[in-house]
């Protein structure tokens, strides 16, 4: 079976190197919106979905691996900081907090698809302005959702978690492991996906007609 991670993070890259030794990494350039009446605990995963769907377009024969992580703090999603001002205010709205991390995956495989959401509560240290004022200086908050890496300097401002820790990193390897090893051990044969396509394009022409 061939792999296809739908992502660019080398996170995300360097954790599904656990599970495959070959994959292929195609990014997905879709626009990142969600309905405006999805639950923020939603978010990750329909844009897991959205991104995942997009890179199996004609490419139904490959296991298509989407993935969206954000960071929630008081009913809020934090995304990925777009200037050091933005990267301070996340900072210091989770100094001394517990915050929940979400990823969303979704897996399409043969016309079908599956997807889930792992959730794991992070809690801060409270920060001092010298301490965020470093960090923020730094060019490592600026890729990743809530401003921080926790398996970098990030890891300096963690008091404590619950939960999956790769799931913080980007990527809840051991529940996609089992994700995937239940999806693809269902009963659909890639002989019964071509019939079934053959069949979905035969109805289509006959409506043409």
């Amino acid at each position: 079976m061939d792999i296809i991670l739908a992502s660019a993070s080398p996170r995300r890259k360097g954790l599904l190197s656990l599970l495959y030794d070959s994959f292929r990494v195609i990014p997905s350039d879709i626009r990142e919106l969600v309905p405006r009446d999805l639950p923020v605990d939603k978010c990750p995963e329909y844009l897991a979905c959205i991104k995942a769907e997009s890179i199996s377009r004609g490419r139904e024969k490959y296991l298509v691996i989407g993935c969206d992580t954000s960071v929630i703090i008081d009913g809020k999603m934090l995304n990925k900081p777009r200037s050091t001002d933005d990267a301070r205010l996340m900072m210091k709205m989770l100094s001394g907090k517990v915050h929940r991390v979400i990823t969303g995956c979704c897996l399409y495989y043969l016309g079908r698809h599956v997807s889930f959401s792992e959730e794991t509560e992070v809690e801060f240290y409270p920060l001092t302005d010298k301490e965020i004022e470093e960090y923020v200086n730094t060019s490592e908050p600026y890729d990743k959702a809530g401003g921080y890496g926790i398996q970098n300097k990030g890891a300096l401002f963690i008091k404590g978690i619950r939960g999956d820790y790769y799931n913080v990193v980007g990527l809840p390897v051991a529940r996609l492991k089992r994700e995937i090893d239940a999806f693809t051990a269902q009963d659909f044969t890639v002989d019964e996906f071509v019939t079934e396509a053959r069949n979905k394009n035969e109805g289509k022409k006959r409506r043409r007609t």
